[in-house]
């Protein structure tokens, strides 16, 4: 048997908050690699879909996907048949002192949707299921970590980014504590859990990577053609520092030509495009709204030089490694980011891209303009960001570290109600 493959007949219920979704395109990466690797596997979303289009590696994913409710009164008898059922479970008594357990710290009506989806999932759960694994530590884990504990499961979880640093000490110490093992992709995400952790060993590091067959081999870069192409990627939202973009965007040359073409959605949109109205520069900026990863790749293929300028939004909230820069440098494309989170794990700078502080929008100004003048060092960045990507950043080695996870989960024995 290869290393992530189930034995016949054998499940794995994958959690997750919204599917499909554009901004997702690491876990559609994963689950894609996963059923490559022959893991089979349900999908259990919390929330129906809301995006105009997907990627085509949602159209390749073979897992059927249940839709739990998103709120619990849009589906009051199939909750009540659910949990009827739920309670006659072996280890619903233990799943309901957890429950009680955090509402004691965490009285919200979230905490309460979480404990019912949790019913929902453990009643309609296929019986070949061996294994639950929740992409995200806060809402997705909480349903699983009840849901497993009503089956008698064990449960893993893949953290990422906000989860991490939004999610109370105590809520993912003891998600940490119930679970199998826990995976994230950032060395900082890493080391924030397994400071929380009373067992280090369960917190595993696997970089997403990239599907290089998704990805063109990079080109020659650098083209010297006015205006300059700018390209951005991400959601319009306070961690991705669009506001500092554009105050540094009004801050360039006025000699200098530039164009910057951005792709996502987000709440921040409107404000966003105001801000660029008063600034001036409103007339430079395509802003293009959510796309599929086809779209994305067009852009960045034309793309002169990419910029993301993450920080830390006033809740805690941040970006975790934004795929879209392994993305943007495998393409050739010289990139300007801010060291912050997990982004100073993939760029160097001045050797393979422009590092610059979070929330400064006079240095990111300052990275722009250095190598908007300098075509000849704008090549050579994104000549040694395209050659680090591919060296160290390929999915697979992550994706089979998973996967040997899930099956070693998934083929012990039951856990004991407790």
């Amino acid at each position: 048997m290869s290393p992530g493959t189930l034995q016949a007949g054998s499940r794995i219920a994958v959690i997750v908050k919204g599917y499909p979704r554009l901004s997702e395109t690491f876990i559609a990466q994963e689950l894609h690699g996963l059923e490559a690797r022959g893991c089979a596997l349900d999908i259990q979303s919390l929330r129906a879909p809301y995006d105009p289009a997907t990627h085509p590696i949602h159209d390749e994913i073979k897992a059927p996907v249940t839709y739990l409710p998103e709120y619990l009164w849009r589906e009051p008898l199939r909750v009540f048949r659910s949990w009827r059922q739920a309670r006659h479970l072996p280890g619903y008594p233990a799943a309901r002192a957890k429950f009680r357990a955090d509402w004691r710290r965490d009285r919200t009506p979230n905490r309460v949707r979480r404990f019912g989806q949790a019913c929902v999932l453990a009643a309609e759960l296929s019986p070949a299921t061996d294994l639950l694994y929740a992409h995200f530590l806060h809402t997705p884990a909480s349903v699983t970590r009840y849901a497993a504990t009503m089956r008698g499961l064990p449960f893993a979880v893949s953290a990422h980014a906000k989860d991490i640093w939004t999610t109370p000490d105590w809520d993912i110490s003891e998600k940490i504590t119930d679970a199998a093992w826990l995976t994230t992709c950032t060395r900082a995400g890493a080391e924030q859990l397994r400071a929380l952790a009373g067992d280090d060993d369960k917190v595993r590091l696997h970089y997403h990577g990239l599907d290089f067959a998704r990805f063109p081999q990079a080109s020659t870069p650098g083209k010297p053609e006015a205006p300059l192409r700018i390209a951005s990627v991400g959601r319009l939202v306070a961690k991705k520092g669009y506001d500092d973009l554009l105050d540094a965007l009004a801050r360039l040359p006025d000699d200098l030509d530039w164009r910057l073409e951005h792709i996502g959605g987000g709440m921040l949109s409107g404000e966003l495009e105001g801000q660029a109205q008063r600034l001036g520069i409103d007339d430079r900026i395509d802003w293009r709204g959510r796309q599929p990863q086809t779209e994305v790749r067009a852009l960045l293929g034309r793309a002169d030089l990419f910029v993301l300028a993450s920080k830390i939004a006033p809740d805690g909230d941040r970006d975790g490694l934004p795929n879209v820069l392994l993305e943007a440098q495998s393409m050739g494309v010289a990139c300007v980011a801010t060291d912050v989170a997990g982004i100073p794990e993939l760029i160097i700078h001045e050797e393979n891209g422009i590092l610059v502080p979070p929330a400064d929008p006079v240095a990111l100004a300052d990275g722009l303009r250095a190598l908007a003048a300098d075509p000849r060092r704008r090549a050579e960045i994104a000549a040694a960001g395209a050659r680090a990507v591919r060296e160290r950043f390929d999915m697979n080695a992550g994706l089979d570290a998973i996967a040997e996870d899930l099956q070693t989960a998934s083929s012990g024995t039951k856990v004991a109600a407790a």
